[in-house]
Formats: C-alpha cells, structure tokens, sequence
C-alpha cells in the first residue's frame, strides 16, 4: 500500500489543480441552475417551445456539466484525503468541510429532482423559492472556503 501513498504524494499538486477545476465548474453549475429554474418558474408557458427549450438547458447543463464536475471533486477530493499529511482530522475544519460538501452533494440531487418536476410539468415550487435556494450554494462555499483557508 506505500505505492498508493507515495503516488498520492507526488501527484499532490496536480490532484489539488484538478480538485480546484472541478469545484469552480460544480459551482458554475449549482450557481447557474437555480437561476435557470426561476426564469422557468415565472415567465414559461408549460408545453410551450421556451419550456422545451429550458427543458434541454437544464438537462445538459445538469447530466453534461455539473454530474460529472461533483464526481470529479468527490474523486479528487478523496485523494486530497488519502494524501499524506493533508488533512488532520484532530482539528475541526475538515468535519465542516466535508459536512458543507455532503450537503452541497443534497443540494445538487435537489436540483435534480426539481429538474424532473418541470420535465413532468408538475412544478410547484415558485420563482421565490428557487432564489432563495439560490443562496444555498453560496453560503456553503463561504463556509468551505473560510474553513480550509483558516484551517481552525
């Protein structure tokens, strides 16, 4: 198993490169969604050409970008965690971080599910609520961003 340990090691750097991009394309994507979804909310007639078109964009965006951005970081994060010497689990920011992700990875199944309400034509969450679930992502990035940084 020291194999593993030592090419975790000497690839830290491109693991960590590779996590970064990952993270900023999920992101792009949890940022972007719920956005999508308000527009659609509010100002498309369901069955309409817009809605089918809305429809594409919130497929391709979620199943062509985000899916395979969230299993990215997962993967590269994983490594992050297996690498030697970088995360101490005594202190208390990884708990956060990784508690933040998990509930990013719900917030990202949410969306989905959203995604097949409106594929359904059985939206019932409002524009509102899909700005106010906007912020989610947002709040969850301060707190892993603070907490990997400051390293409390």
């Amino acid at each position: 198993m020291d194999w593993i340990t030592d090419f975790l090691a000497d690839w830290y750097l491109v693991t960590k490169s590779l996590h970064v991009v990952s993270v900023i394309s999920w992101m792009a994507g949890l940022f972007y969604l719920p956005r999508l979804y308000v527009y659609h909310a509010e100002q498309i007639e369901l069955g309409s050409r817009t809605d089918k078109m809305f429809q594409t964009m919130e497929r391709r965006l979620l199943r062509g970008i985000m899916n395979p951005a969230m299993t990215a970081t997962w993967i590269f994060g994983l490594a992050l965690v297996f690498t030697p010497g970088v995360v101490d689990w005594s202190f208390v920011w990884p708990w956060v971080k990784a508690a933040c992700v998990l509930a990013m990875t719900w917030f990202h199944h949410w969306l989905g599910y959203r995604r097949k309400d409106f594929l359904a034509g059985a939206n019932t969450r409002s524009g509102y609520t899909y700005r106010v679930m906007n912020e989610v992502p947002t709040v969850l990035m301060l707190v892993i961003v603070f907490a990997v940084i400051t390293r409390f």
